[in-house]
């Protein structure tokens, strides 16, 4: 676990990146805060704003980046205000809560931008629960938000904007079929819903004032996961990274906290830990999450050993919640999941090959490059999709034999076609008739694989051998062959099924 946080790839230092513009925006957000005489309660609230900002504003343009971020506080200031009015009300704050946590949910329908605006309301009532904001607290609160995006903005889209000057990233929704209970965003609202009231409502009676930790336990968990499968792994994952924050939390929060230099350094580095290992490491960010909680209480003068254990029954609690929701309300197989994103990840295959050869054909405006960058951020939803059945623990075997070998083939047709389009670039590659039957043959062979139900699955056929070692027809014939041994456990698959 710790390997695959530390030396995972990192392709131009995205990830480096990514968690250093992270703490030099919430670090100038947080400054700015302190020096316009902002209170310890604005600034943290400002601090969560900014991180917010730079972390869940992930629109595929630059453009739309700005949008989005620009259309946060229009989300997150009537929910300050809600949450604050309500402080006093408690039966009508938490029905206020779980409409915003279903709200949430649904809202990632509309995409990148649904997501972001959905997770900012989110937090804002959270916050208002963590900090126990009262009206009388809302100006200064706002003026701490305001601000605080504005210096995130600076950084993101002023400062260091290095996105500028990469190709936009392929936006991948999840898979939109049904209407109604039949879509899967609805489904995940209404069991997001339910799993945050048997939190909330257990939580409270562990604890009066902390309570919130479970719901948000129970949010975090739904975020970015599709089937129940990839919701029970995320759960576990949360719970882990907590218990592992909190012994952190004992060793470095508890005796160090009242010492403001140390908290503001340990913090910062909290921060690049949620940053950096995001991508890689849901466990290490929980763990980074959790120290940085920790020194937010001990500034805040309430933490010791007994809030500490608490947060950890409050987290298993909330991931208990969003493990029954998805087994019991309205669940989203796996294995239906996993086909959606496998069928996606064939069809875009054929289409990078179909615009390889459109290139190779002399046609100036195919252009397989774009296709292939949205090949990649599917099989990163494939492999999500698959995570709870590659996972160490899983104790179906054969499952998870057929799993690794799905995500091995399917990499291999990646690789090849990586090599297809680097070929199709170089203005003096030519085109044949052996091409065109390659390309063919790559077609027949996606068509047979993704069949739609009541039509069974077809044969693939087998590659024709070749000793040509032209560049093209090697990557074609690789991918052919990709192709041929992924029928296999697909075919398997729909005999028994991936998952549950």
């Amino acid at each position: 676990m710790l390997k695959r946080a530390f030396t995972a790839p990192d392709p131009g230092r995205m990830r480096l990146r990514f968690a250093s513009r992270a703490v030099l925006g919430i670090g100038l957000a947080v400054v700015l805060c302190g020096a316009v005489g902002h209170s310890l309660q604005a600034a943290i609230t400002g601090g969560l704003a900014a991180l917010l900002a730079l972390f869940t504003v992930t629109d595929p343009t630059v453009r739309g980046q700005a949008v989005t971020t620009a259309l946060l506080p229009v989300v997150g200031l009537p929910t300050l205000a809600l949450a604050a009015a309500l402080h006093d009300v408690p039966l009508a704050r938490d029905l206020a809560f779980l409409g915003v946590v279903g709200a949430g949910v649904y809202a990632r329908r509309w995409g990148p931008r649904g997501h972001s605006l959905g997770v900012f309301a989110f937090m804002t009532f959270f916050a208002t629960q963590f900090l126990h904001t009262v009206p009388s607290q809302l100006p200064e609160l706002y003026e701490a938000v305001l601000l605080s995006l504005a210096a995130a903005a600076v950084v993101r889209f002023g400062v260091w904007c290095y996105e500028r000057r990469l190709p936009a990233p392929a936006a991948v929704a999840v898979p939109a079929g049904g209407t109604g209970l039949k879509r899967i965003t609805t489904r995940q609202a209404v069991q997001a819903t339910l799993g945050a009231a048997f939190a909330l409502g257990i939580g409270q009676v562990l604890s009066d004032q902390r309570w919130y930790w479970a719901v948000g336990a129970t949010w975090w968990v739904f975020v970015a996961t599709t089937s129940r499968g990839e919701t029970i792994v995320r759960g576990f994952r949360r719970f882990l990274g907590t218990v592992l924050g909190i012994v952190l939390g004992f060793a470095i929060a508890v005796p160090l906290h009242h010492v403001p230099v140390v908290a503001a350094v340990v913090i910062a580095l909290s921060v690049f830990g949620i940053f950096y290992t995001a991508h890689v490491s849901y466990t290490w960010m929980m763990l980074a999450v959790t120290v940085m909680a920790s020194m937010l209480y001990g500034l805040l003068g309430v933490l010791d050993a007994g809030l500490l254990a608490l947060r950890v029954t409050e987290t298993a609690t909330g991931a208990l919640g969003a493990v029954l929701a998805v087994l019991l309300v309205l669940p989203v197989t796996t294995h239906s999941v996993t086909e959606a994103w496998v069928e996606r990840a064939l069809r875009c295959v054929h289409t990078c090959t179909a615009q390889a050869a459109a290139r190779l054909a002399g046609d100036p405006d195919a252009d397989p490059a774009p296709r292939v960058a949205e090949l990649e951020a599917i099989l990163g939803r494939v492999r999500l999709s698959l995570s709870p059945l590659v996972h160490p623990l899983s104790p179906m075997k054969a499952r998870k034999g057929r799993a690794r070998q799905i995500l091995a083939l399917l990499d291999d047709c990646a690789r090849e076609v990586r090599g297809l389009a680097s070929v199709a670039a170089d203005p003096e590659a030519s085109h044949d008739a052996r091409l065109a039957a390659a390309c063919w043959r790559v077609e027949a062979a996606v068509e047979a694989l993704t069949a739609p139900a009541p039509y069974p699955r077809g044969r693939v056929a087998t590659a024709p051998h070749t000793a040509d070692g032209e560049p093209v027809l090697a990557h074609l014939h690789a991918l052919e062959h990709a192709l041929v041994e992924l029928a296999v456990p697909l075919r398997g698959a729909s005999r028994v099924t991936l998952g549950a």
